[in-house]
């Protein structure tokens, strides 16, 4: 691996992994399109994705730090009422991301490794890309159809939806289908907004990209070199950069285009992603 290779890889992985595109997808598909599968046959490709989760996940909590700083503080809170009030919103909040973690957290540790080794070959990935897509374009399109156009926020929402938007995460696992743009999809069918379904995906997704770097760091001790700790830093580095600025433009994007179909252009490009790599694949 060169640091340029690091540095496209990584800068893929935190704009992917958060935009409603799928990471896993793309990052079957883009080293297929580069010519670049040997890749991950390197000893010190284990060690990078290490480095991008990790990335990835520090720059979540960096962005969402008082949100997180405020559900953590919930949990001990014994100040006067007004903060005593304010903590039960906090912690159900917390409780939800506990609830909504389950479903994926279960299947990811049982079958995450078959759903991979099944699913993950260049042209199922992008079958399943332009599957997403076409969620994306459908939970749009049902959302403008419903006659109910009341939102609610992620503190009003119950417990039974939380477990439905974590079964949604579950589906993730499959290479093409995005966590976030799935998960987002959970929201909308729920009654969140398009704003407070993105929060409580990227707040959802915190742990398990986390988890899963750190259930990777065995392997980071045990095949990294000194010769590969430059890529290392500079992959990880460069997706801790990437996924905060797309972070912070897309909580920025779904505020300003509540109502007007705000992930159709991402379903779209899916569709187009998706299908010109099986041009290309076969």
């Amino acid at each position: 691996m060169t640091t340029f290779e690091a540095l496209v890889i990584g800068a893929a992985q935190g704009l992917t992994e958060l935009a409603p595109v799928s990471s896993l997808g793309h990052g079957v598909i883009l080293p297929a399109l580069l010519g670049w599968q040997s890749i991950e046959k390197d000893p010190s490709f284990l060690p990078f994705m290490v480095a991008l989760h990790l990335g990835t996940t520090l720059a979540l909590l960096l962005y969402f730090h008082r949100e997180w700083r405020d559900l953590l503080g919930a949990l001990v809170s014994k100040g006067p009422n007004r903060i005593r009030t304010e903590a039960v919103g906090a912690r159900h909040v917390f409780w939800l991301l506990v609830v909504g973690t389950v479903p994926a957290g279960l299947v990811g540790l049982g079958l995450e490794k078959k759903i991979r080794h099944l699913f993950s070959t260049p042209v199922l990935a992008s079958i399943f890309l332009v599957l997403n897509g076409g969620v994306l374009i459908l939970a749009e399109w049902l959302r403008r159809r419903s006659r109910d156009a009341r939102t609610i926020e992620i503190a009003n929402l119950g417990f039974k939806r939380g477990f439905l938007i974590g079964i949604f995460q579950a589906v993730a696992l499959l290479p093409g289908i995005s966590r976030s743009g799935i998960t987002m999809v959970g929201g909308l069918v729920s009654g969140l907004s398009h704003e407070e379904s993105a929060k409580f995906s990227f707040l959802l997704s915190t742990p398990i990209i986390g988890a899963a770097g750190v259930l990777e760091i065995p392997k980071l001790l045990k095949h990294g070199s000194p010769e590969s700790l430059k890529h290392v830093f500079a992959g990880g580095a460069m997706a801790f950069a990437v996924a905060w600025l797309t972070t912070f433009l897309l909580m920025r994007y779904f505020r300003r285009f509540e109502a007007n179909r705000a992930l159709a252009p991402f379903g779209i490009y899916c569709l187009l992603v998706g299908g010109a790599a099986l041009t290309f694949l076969r």
